[in-house]
């Protein structure tokens, strides 16, 4: 057993703290409940249900009403309760600990003596810190210890001796802290075991029907209509709510009183500015109406706002009083949003005109300290457009109106910009919110006056010469100019060696942006090369949200290169990334990629999954906002085209395709999709020579163009050169499946029509374990009657098993055909077609149909031709035997 002496440790229990001072008494009693103290029901019973963990923190701001619930549930527990308040003073450990140990002796915790007690008011001996925790842990039950203010205790040192105890008392003590900030014990390994329980401030706030209660316990009964109004204003804080009771109950109409308290000019803001602020001195006085037009702000700052020197000592005395000042630390303070808007009610009656100055003092002063959101928020409340503009465009922060957390925030602030301001940064805020609307050429205005502006100004304006090539690369995107894209980057290439170093690190948007800009200007151009390389790096800057929507973008654009180049999984992939990437944090709330989309959907028609291919166009609709953008408009076109088609819709396929998408220059790949899908309309509708004529109009460098003018020359009974078709195709290593399946099928039919059926197989098989492996369908669908024995034949049926036609019967029985089934319905029916199938097994005439669903003849023999051919019969009671066959009826 340890001598007192010799451990330099006192008895268990001393009526002294470690500096000879009596103990503080009050610092053990329990708070007592006012009168109108409202009882919480769900506080009190999540607070029970941490009897399970051997921490718990209630954490909120000030006058939220953290001790009074503690005091609460306290009074009902069965168990110990030491309680004990720490103060704002300068303590060390020892003096802590010898308050603690004081709060288990008054709650009836026998401690024995050997444990001993701190005689040095700066440190603990370990051992006293090891008989303690040994000696909680075997309590039964716990004691619960409530260290209540616990955000006074600013000592590292007891934090860690405090956990220890903790850790090592086990079951035998619950440790409850009711802070304001953040404690200093380790809370992550405490929430990764699950072994903390937090109240918080979001749910200490009062409900609007908490609100309620708690007003009729002042005798103020609210609707519920004006509770939650209330609730709204209060942010449900309870020092807040208690204030407006206290006031509204001596009013004669409290729902009254209390709509024209959130107007904004109350007699409960008259009280609160009587019995707070006028009972300070004049300086502080001065110091909280100037400090009230910011939401935060440092004892600097506030000294920038009074133009004195005295904020710190000011603001450490309204904080210590409990002045409705939070210290938030780190230097930083806050008002209760309800004191701030009453305070600035205030400074606009007492001193008219000062607020602008405030804010522009505050412009300033944050610019220098690097804050540049608070900077331009206060920038514009001044009035300054031109400081506001300068400072966002001198920071090269001009890429965060287009993303990031808060870029729609951005472009409304700038929305109230007046036309008064004509420097060069305010003329390049008004390009960018132009450019990236569908107005390109009052954006390219305002860029040239810009532009103009610049040439006159020092040539040390770097950063807003660099944001002028982003915004030149963003019109070259938005216009289809490579040649001006060239230009931006080669531009952009040379002003990074001129910008500081820090500020391309503190902005990796614009670079992004500037990169996917300019390699959707190559990638419309065709250059996929550039476009490729461009995007690449685009797509891997760092950067998190900032950077997530033009990384979105630049992989969707990726995808798009793999489609057009025919690989349809790579471009899946690519395009699921960036619809679905985890960081994107659009503004508007809608989320991912629109070209990402557009791939998605050209890849389902290529798979003839027809239904998803059209929710995907859909969604583009109702995607976020952005700049307008040939390469989406022109995809887009193309792929409703193409969905149109295979639904059996030639005409409206056309006028899909027939829309125009302006652009500087023409779209090599855009003409040659929008010629296959006018030229595959007019094959259709029975016109060949016409969709040859568009064919061959169509770019040279088109692939897809030329197989199928190969095509389309076949149904004319043509001759074709069907072995040079492959060498149109990209080198190798670029075609994928989605090139080179069309080709060979094209091949294979004119080796059919010769009557080499060894070739037809030969290639149709080749085509087949190429389409197999990236699922794609619609050539085969499109392909016409001639496909359909041969897909049928012993040969290739198993190629187009269970993707082109039904899979073989469970556990390898005969499928309910037999061996010879019919030959597969590749090409889904439309629901027209559907209708007027259904019509021929009732035995219904050409007219009859005609007239029950109200079209003309001619429309039902259209139809009646397409699902001949997609039944591969030619005559009415064979269609309606093959439909049969296949359950279509």
């Amino acid at each position: 057993m340890a001598v007192p002496g010799e451990s330099g440790e006192g008895p268990a229990s001393p009526y002294a703290d470690p500096q000879g001072e009596p103990f503080l008494l009050t610092r053990f009693a329990v708070p007592t409940l006012p009168t109108t103290f409202l009882p919480r029901a769900r506080l009190v019973r999540h607070l029970d249900q941490a009897a399970g963990t051997p921490l718990t923190m209630v954490n909120g701001a000030a006058g939220a009403g953290k001790t009074l619930l503690v005091a609460q549930w306290a009074a009902g527990r069965d168990e110990p309760v030491a309680w004990f308040t720490t103060d704002g003073a300068e303590q060390g450990p020892g003096v802590l600990w010898a308050y603690l140990l004081h709060a288990l002796d008054l709650a009836g915790v026998p401690l024995p003596a050997d444990i001993g007690s701190p005689t040095d008011a700066h440190r603990v001996e370990p051992g006293l810190l090891v008989r303690l925790a040994a000696r909680l842990s075997t309590l039964d039950p716990p004691v619960v210890v409530v260290l209540d203010e616990f955000d006074h205790v600013t000592d590292p040192e007891f934090a860690r001796q405090l956990e220890f105890v903790l850790h090592h008392a086990g079951r035998g003590m619950r440790l409850v802290l009711v802070t304001r900030t953040e404690p200093l014990l380790p809370l992550h390994r405490y929430r990764a075991a699950g072994e903390i329980t937090e109240i918080r401030g979001a749910e200490l706030a009062f409900t609007p029907e908490e609100a309620a209660a708690l007003l009729e316990l002042h005798g103020v009964r609210l609707p519920p209509d004006a509770a939650r109004a209330l609730v709204e204003r209060t942010r449900g804080w309870a020092a807040s709510l208690r204030l407006c009771a206290l006031a509204a109950a001596e009013s004669p109409d409290p729902e009254a009183y209390l709509r024209e308290f959130e107007a904004g000019h109350s007699t409960v803001a008259d009280y609160l500015l009587a019995e707070v602020l006028k009972r300070q001195s004049p300086e502080k006085q001065d110091l909280l109406l100037r400090v009230s037009v910011l939401d935060r702000f440092r004892t600097e700052l506030a000294n920038a706002l009074t133009g004195r020197d005295d904020g710190e000592a000011l603001l450490v005395e309204l904080h210590r009083e409990n002045a409705f000042v939070e210290h938030l630390g780190q230097g930083w303070y806050r008002l209760h949003p309800l004191f701030g808007e009453i305070l600035r009610a205030h400074l606009r009656l007492r001193s008219p005109g000062l607020e602008p100055e405030l804010h522009r003092r505050a412009a300033r002063w944050l610019r220098e300290a690097g804050a540049l959101e608070e900077t331009l928020g206060h920038g514009a409340a001044a009035g300054d457009w031109e400081f506001t503009a300068g400072a966002l465009v001198d920071d090269l922060a001009i890429g965060r109106l287009f993303t990031g957390l808060r870029s729609g925030d951005l472009a409304a602030l700038f929305s109230r910009m007046d036309a008064g301001a004509t420097s060069p940064a305010t003329e390049l805020v008004r390009a960018a919110r132009e450019l990236s609307g569908p107005d390109v050429d009052r954006g390219l205005d305002h860029l040239r006056h810009a532009e103009e502006g610049l040439g006159a100004a020092p040539s040390d304006e770097s950063a807003a010469r660099l944001s002028c090539a982003l915004l030149e690369a963003l019109a070259a995107r938005a216009t289809g100019s490579p040649g001006r894209a060239e230009a931006a980057a080669e531009a952009a290439r040379k002003l990074r060696h001129e910008v500081p170093a820090h500020l391309l690190d503190k902005h990796p948007e614009l670079t992004a942006l500037l990169l996917t800009h300019v390699g959707l200007a190559w990638l419309w151009a065709g250059r996929f090369g550039d476009a490729r390389a461009a995007l690449s790096r685009a797509a891997g800057v760092p950067g998190g949200a900032a950077t997530a929507l033009p990384r979105e973008d630049s992989m969707g654009s990726l995808a798009l290169i793999d489609y057009l180049d025919g690989w349809l999984g790579k471009a899946e992939r690519k395009a699921l990334a960036a619809v679905t990437a985890p960081e994107r944090l659009a503004p508007s709330g809608a989320a991912g990629s629109d070209i990402g989309r557009l791939v998605l959907a050209a890849v389902a028609v290529d798979r003839n999954e027809l239904g998803r291919a059209r929710l995907l166009l859909d969604a583009m609709s109702g995607s976020r906002g952005g700049p307008r953008d040939p390469v989406t408009e022109a995809g887009r076109a193309i792929t409703t085209g193409r969905l149109l088609l295979a639904g059996g819709d030639p005409r409206a396929a056309l006028e899909a395709a027939a829309q125009e998408v302006p652009a500087d220059v023409a779209s090599p790949w855009a003409e040659g999709g929008t010629a296959l899908v006018a030229s595959a309309a007019h094959l259709a509708e029975g016109r060949p020579e016409e969709a040859a004529r568009l064919l061959r109009a169509a770019p040279d460098d088109q692939p897809a163009c030329a197989v199928e003018l190969a095509r389309t020359r076949l149904a004319l009974g043509e001759s074709v050169a069907v072995d040079d078709l492959l060498d149109v195709l990209p080198p190798a290593g670029r075609a994928g499946p989605g090139l080179a399946v069309p080709a060979m099928l094209v091949r294979a039919q004119a080796a059919d029509r010769d009557g080499d059926r060894a070739t037809a197989h030969r290639v149709l098989a080749q085509a087949l374990r190429e389409a197999r492996r990236e699922g794609l369908r619609r050539p085969f669908l499109e392909a016409g009657p001639w496909i359909r024995p041969l897909l049928a034949s012993v040969l290739l049926r198993e190629l187009t098993e269970g993707w082109l036609r039904p899979g073989p019967a469970p556990n390898g029985g005969r499928s309910r055909a037999g061996d010879h089934a019919p030959p597969p319905v590749l090409e889904e029916l439309s629901g027209r077609e559907q209708d007027v199938l259904r019509r021929l097994a009732e035995m219904m005439s050409t007219e009859d149909i005609a007239a029950d669903l109200h079209v003309s003849v001619n429309t039902v023999k259209t139809h009646l031709k397409s699902v001949y051919r997609k039944l591969a019969v030619n005559r009415r009671n064979d269609a309606v035997r093959r439909a049969r066959e296949h359950r279509l009826l």
